[in-house]
């Protein structure tokens, strides 16, 4: 067991976790500003990119690359810095340090060596994202992104089709088309699905509908700029134990059991059993009507 004051006086330096802005430079607040200023050093994913930020705001501080591909080399000498002393800043490309970027690492071995970690509170996609989405914001599931070959996608998405909560995914443009088609195929197409595009940059957009709807819009369009995905959460999941309950059943008689167990009337049960069962109410109608 471990007890952090975050603001009581210690030997050994601190971590600040500063999110960056994802877009607007003016979503940078001022307690980050002055902490990137007052830190001994500040650990970047990429120095480039931050450089321009600190030029921005007039910061002198300086900078060490810290990214998933020299994480394992690069932790120790850092903790090594706080522990005699130093402050530490550590920031990623945009957003949220560790939510999709590196630095969970460093903070696992900070806490190790007893060294105190602190949040600033700040700019990331998801959230604003979510709020904006017009599906119930809460609960929500925060899943980031997704397997990138087809395979493990399909099954991702089966296991997140049990989810009742929102789910909030991140996905880059070139791979847009192919993960909703994905998710039609797995969850259906009557699914809302909300995804928010370039936030809080000059081109921001939410593209708000169905899964089959926004699934036609992407194909229709020349997908460009950095998606974040809120898809609505299966109010009815179906649970392993509860697939042999009807899976033996007709569609006909589905439906029935619905009207007479939930006190449905035929359009309602139709809607539910096309969700339980993840196939197009249309087909659902047809073959409870014989069609």
């Amino acid at each position: 067991m471990q007890t952090q004051k975050s603001y009581e006086k210690t030997e050994t330096g601190m971590l600040y976790l500063v999110p960056t802005p994802i877009g607007n430079l003016e979503d940078m607040t001022f307690r980050a500003i002055r902490m990137l200023k007052e830190a001994d050093l500040i650990a970047a994913e990429d120095t480039r990119n931050t450089q321009k930020l600190l030029n921005h705001f007039e910061i002198q501080t300086s900078q060490i690359s810290f990214h998933e591909h020299n994480s394992n080399e690069r932790t120790p000498k850092l903790i090594e810095r706080m522990i005699a002393g130093e402050t530490i800043a550590q920031v990623s490309d945009a957003g949220m340090p560790s939510i999709s970027d590196p630095g969970v690492d460093l903070v696992k071995a900070a806490i190790e060596a007893g060294i105190a970690v602190v949040p600033l509170p700040g700019a990331n996609a998801a959230l604003p994202a979510l709020i904006a989405s017009g599906i119930s914001p809460q609960p929500f599931y925060f899943h980031g992104f997704l397997p990138r070959k087809k395979k493990d996608l399909h099954t991702e998405l089966e296991t997140l089709n049990k989810r009742q909560e929102t789910i909030i995914f991140y996905e880059s443009p070139h791979r847009l088309k192919a993960l909703l088609e994905q998710i039609e195929k797995v969850m259906g197409p009557d699914r809302k699905i909300v995804l928010a595009r370039e936030l809080t940059k000059r081109y921001e957009e939410f593209i708000r509908g169905t899964v089959s709807e926004v699934s036609e819009w992407a194909q229709a369009e020349q997908i460009r700029g950095e998606f974040c995905v809120i898809l609505e959460g299966n109010a009815h999941p179906i649970l392993d134990q509860e697939i042999a309950e009807w899976q033996n059943w007709s569609v006909k008689e589905h439906v029935e059991k619905l009207m007479e167990s939930d006190g449905l009337n035929s359009k309602q049960a139709i809607k539910e059993v096309s969700i339980l069962r993840e196939q197009p109410k249309r087909d659902i109608y047809s073959e409870y009507h014989e069609i």
